[in-house]
């Protein structure tokens, strides 16, 4: 296991012309990222997950815990009902996976009662693994305060947290009402050292997925006490990478094809960069990795 866990990646999925699960290809991408940041999340928004049957995130699973060892991977299990997280999350423990992160429920809406519920019933199957919940409001359709989400902690034993979407900016309001020993992650690659000063433990960085470097170079001079002339330089690189890649899984599988690795095509509805940006993405791996 990589001593690392400031960045943790939430890996693409890559899929065949055709659109079958492409595990030659997945295997490729693994081995990178437990080579780089050495912390992999398995079908999470960046991979797709919505487009994944139960078998193949299993699969997946399976293929992170032999690369990196249950150390280095997240499965991610949340779904739209309590019912098939339960199931993924069985699937994902009986692989050997230690830690686990759900999505809330989505689609329809839920209340605290039935988040309690939804949340309970996957700690309950996911016996002695640690459990993170996975906020996204603009995803799910549900949106969970800090003070709410403090409860939910409490009675459902969660481990730790990953904010996206609008409560990734709010780090330090959720830290504040949490146990110290709580872990919270936010999903905003480019507020990592906000993100430590507020007192969380890093990023789940998307972007990490084909350019680690910027952001374990970014989050191992914060954590040595670099100056600020220092921490403004390597932001800079985070910025650009940012910037040109943001949250988009084309971008990023392409600049995976130009770092010669092999990012397979999508199921879902996620087009390839058109030709300017295109470039752009090429320069952008030429100059920070050549």
């Amino acid at each position: 296991m990589s001593a690392q866990t400031t960045v943790i990646t939430p890996l693409t999925t890559p899929f065949t012309p055709d659109g079958e699960l492409d595990l030659v290809a997945a295997r490729e991408l693994f081995r990178f990222t437990a080579d780089t940041t050495g912390q992999l999340m398995i079908a999470g928004t960046t991979g797709e997950f919505p487009a994944l049957d139960r078998k193949e995130r299993r699969q997946l699973t399976e293929l992170a815990l032999e690369v990196g060892g249950p150390d280095a991977a997240m499965a991610h299990v949340g779904a739209p009902d309590a019912h098939t997280a339960v199931a993924l999350t069985r699937d994902a423990v009986s692989a050997g996976a230690t830690r686990l992160a759900a999505l809330t429920p989505y689609y329809l809406p839920a209340e605290a009662d039935e988040l309690r519920d939804y949340f309970r019933r996957v700690r309950q199957a996911a016996g002695d693994a640690e459990l993170y919940a996975y906020l996204f409001p603009e995803r799910s359709g549900i949106t969970v305060t800090p003070e709410l989400f403090a409860q939910l902690a409490g009675e459902c034993d969660l481990a730790g947290v990953k904010l996206s979407g609008s409560p990734s900016t709010e780090v330090a309001a959720y830290r504040a009402v949490l146990p110290a020993e709580f872990t919270v992650y936010s999903g905003n690659d480019a507020l990592l050292t906000t993100v430590l000063d507020e007192g969380g433990a890093g990023v789940i960085s998307g972007c990490s997925g084909a350019l680690p470097e910027p952001f374990l170079e970014l989050a191992a001079a914060k954590v040595a006490g670099a100056g600020a002339d220092e921490l403004a330089t390597l932001q800079e690189r985070v910025d650009r990478v940012v910037a040109l890649l943001g949250p988009s899984a084309g971008r990023i599988k392409h600049a995976l094809r130009v770092r010669g690795l092999p990012a397979g095509s999508s199921r879902m509805t996620v087009g390839a960069p058109e030709a300017t940006t295109a470039a752009e993405i090429e320069k952008l791996v030429a100059d920070l990795v050549g």
